[in-house]
C-alpha cells in the first residue's frame, strides 16, 4: 500500500521532524511513504472572512495538483467522523481489501481546507473537535498509521 501525506505548510522545528522521520522508519516494513508539503498563505491578524475563503483557495489549489486519481483521499477536518484507532485500522484494512493501494491523506494550513479539497475527499477524518498545528498533527497521523497497520497485523503496540 502506498500512503500519501499533502500538508500545508514546512515542519521546521526539529523535534517535529525526528519524529517525522521516526514513523516514516517504522512504517517503511508497511507501507510506501511520501510526504509532499505545500506553501501556506500568510493570514493577515483580524482577516475578514473574504480573505480567509482567498487563501484556502489558494492553498486549496496547492493542494489539488498533488491528488492523484488512483488514490483514496481522506481529508483531515474538524467536522469529519471521530474515529478510535482500531476503528481507524479496520478502514485502513477494508480499503485495502476494497482495492485501495494508495490512501491520500490531506492536512491543512491554519484556516482548515477549502470547499474544492473537501469536495475531492472520499472521507473526512476528525481526530477531534481541537485545533492542532499542522506540524503536530503531522506527527499524530503518522503515529495513527502506524498503529493501523500494527493492529492489523496483530503486532503489540496499540495498548
Amino acid at each position: 500500500m502506498k500512503i500519501t501525506i499533502i500538508g500545508v505548510g514546512k515542519i521546521k522545528e526539529k523535534y517535529f521532524t525526528l519524529a517525522i522521520d521516526e514513523y516514516r522508519k517504522r512504517l517503511s516494513r508497511y507501507c510506501k511513504l511520501e510526504i509532499i508539503e505545500v506553501n501556506d498563505e500568510k493570514t493577515p491578524d483580524q482577516a475578514r472572512e473574504a480573505e480567509e475563503n482567498q487563501i484556502k483557495k489558494v492553498e486549496g489549489e496547492r493542494i489539488l495538483k498533488h491528488i492523484k486519481n488512483d488514490g483514496y483521499v481522506i481529508a483531515l477536518a474538524i467536522e469529519g467522523t471521530m474515529l478510535s484507532s482500531t476503528d481507524l485500522a479496520d478502514k485502513v484494512e477494508q480499503l485495502g481489501v476494497d482495492g485501495a493501494s494508495h490512501l491520500i491523506f490531506i492536512i491543512g494550513g491554519s484556516l482548515g481546507l477549502s470547499s474544492e479539497v473537501l469536495s475531492k475527499a472520499d472521507y473526512k477524518l476528525s481526530f477531534s473537535k481541537m485545533t492542532f498545528p499542522h506540524q503536530l498533527m503531522r506527527v499524530v497521523l503518522l503515529e495513527q498509521i502506524y498503529r493501523a497497520f500494527r493492529i492489523n497485523t496483530n503486532q503489540p503496540y496499540h495498548k
